[in-house]
C-alpha cells in the first residue's frame, strides 16, 4: 500500500487511519481483538484513539479503547512494531481530569502508556484547546515526554486557525516541539471549519492532517436517505441535520461516481478525502470484515479528475 509522510512528524502511514473509537463501544474486547488482527493483516498501520474513548457509553469511565488495544498488544507483542498508535489528552474525564496543564499531561501520559501496554506513543495529540493553560506550559510538558522517549511526535485536534498559529509561534520562538499534525472534523458535507485559513496554514506549515468524522457519522455511506432511516443505528439521531437539499445532492454525486467506479459511496467519500490537497489521511472505523475491506478499497481507489471536481463542486459550501 501507498504510504505518506505524516507532515514532519517522522511517521509514515497508509493514507487511512483506523478509528479506535469502536473499541469498548460497538465492539467488545473479543471482537476488537479480531478487528485489530484484521487491521494489521489488511496493511493499515495506524490506529487513532483517545484517553476518553468510550466515555459516552453507559457504565464506562474513559480509557476503554486504550485498555482493549493494550490487552491485544499484551497477547501480540510482535504487532507493536506493525502499528502506530495515536492517542489524545485534554478531554474532560471528570473529577478535574482535563486540560493541557503540565501536571495533568504528566499523569495522563502514564495512564495512557499503562492502558496501551506500550513504552511509547507514536503521536500524542492535544484533544482540544485549553484556554486556561499557556501554550508554553503544554509544549514544555511535551518536550519532556519526547526527550524521555515516551512520545515520538505531537499533534493538535480541534484547534482553530488562531489557536494553531499561536501554538506554532510559541514553538518557533522558544525552540519547543511543534505540533506536527492537525486533526480537524472534515468530510464532503462538513467542510467550512477546515477549508480556508486553517487548511492554508496547515499546508504552509507542512502539517500532517488526519480528518475525523470522515463519513459524517455514516451519512456519506448512503445508509441514511430519509428520516425513516435514522433509526438504523445508534448514530442515527445525529444524522438528521444532513438530510437537507445539499446533503441529498452530495449523496446523488456519490452515487454517480460510485456507479462509475464500481465502488460504494463510502469508498468514494473516503477516496475524495485521500485525494484532497491538505489531507494526509482520513480516520474511519469498521465493525466487521466487510467494512474493513471497504476501507482498504478506498485507499486503492483512484478517482478521475472530473469525478473529484463533481464531488468538490457539489459539496461546496
Amino acid at each position: 500500500m501507498e504510504q505518506r509522510a505524516l507532515g514532519q512528524s517522522g511517521l509514515s502511514i497508509v493514507p487511512l487511519v483506523f478509528g479506535g473509537n469502536v473499541f469498548g463501544w460497538t465492539l467488545d474486547e473479543s471482537a476488537s481483538f479480531r478487528m485489530l488482527d484484521a487491521v494489521v493483516e489488511s496493511g493499515l498501520n495506524a490506529i487513532d484513539t483517545a484517553d476518553c474513548y468510550s466515555l459516552w457509553v453507559d457504565g464506562n469511565q474513559g480509557g476503554e479503547s486504550e485498555t482493549i488495544i493494550g490487552h491485544w498488544l499484551r497477547e501480540n507483542p510482535a504487532k507493536r512494531d506493525k502499528v502506530q498508535l495515536f492517542t489524545k489528552v485534554g478531554w474532560d474525564l471528570g473529577n478535574g481530569k482535563k486540560g493541557l496543564s503540565a501536571k495533568w499531561i504528566e499523569q495522563a501520559i502514564e495512564d495512557s502508556l499503562r492502558r496501551l501496554n506500550t513504552d511509547y506513543i507514536d503521536l500524542y495529540q492535544s484533544h482540544c484547546p485549553d484556554d486556561n493553560t499557556p501554550h508554553e506550559e503544554t509544549l514544555r510538558a511535551y518536550e519532556k515526554l519526547i526527550k524521555a522517549g515516551k512520545v515520538r511526535a505531537i499533534g493538535a485536534s480541534n484547534y482553530n486557525v488562531s489557536q494553531l498559529r499561536s501554538a506554532l509561534k510559541v514553538s518557533d520562538e522558544l525552540g519547543l516541539p511543534r505540533y506536527a499534525t492537525l486533526q480537524p472534523e472534515y468530510n464532503l458535507y462538513d467542510r467550512s471549519n477546515y477549508d480556508g485559513p486553517l487548511r492554508d496554514l496547515a499546508r504552509e506549515e507542512g502539517l500532517g492532517v488526519i480528518t475525523y468524522f470522515s463519513l459524517a457519522s455514516g451519512f456519506l455511506s448512503g445508509k441514511y436517505r430519509s428520516p425513516e432511516d435514522l433509526g438504523k443505528s445508534a448514530r442515527g439521531g445525529s444524522i438528521g441535520k444532513y438530510l437537507d437539499d445539499r446533503g441529498k445532492a452530495i449523496l446523488s454525486a456519490l452515487d454517480q461516481v460510485a456507479e462509475e467506479q464500481k465502488a460504494t459511496p463510502a469508498e468514494v467519500a473516503l477516496s475524495w478525502l485521500i485525494h484532497r490537497p491538505g489531507v494526509t489521511a482520513p480516520i474511519a472505523s469498521a465493525t466487521n470484515d466487510k467494512q474493513l475491506a471497504s476501507l482498504v478499497n478506498a485507499v486503492n481507489l483512484t478517482l478521475k479528475d472530473e469525478q473529484i471536481a463533481l464531488l468538490t463542486q457539489t459539496s461546496a459550501t
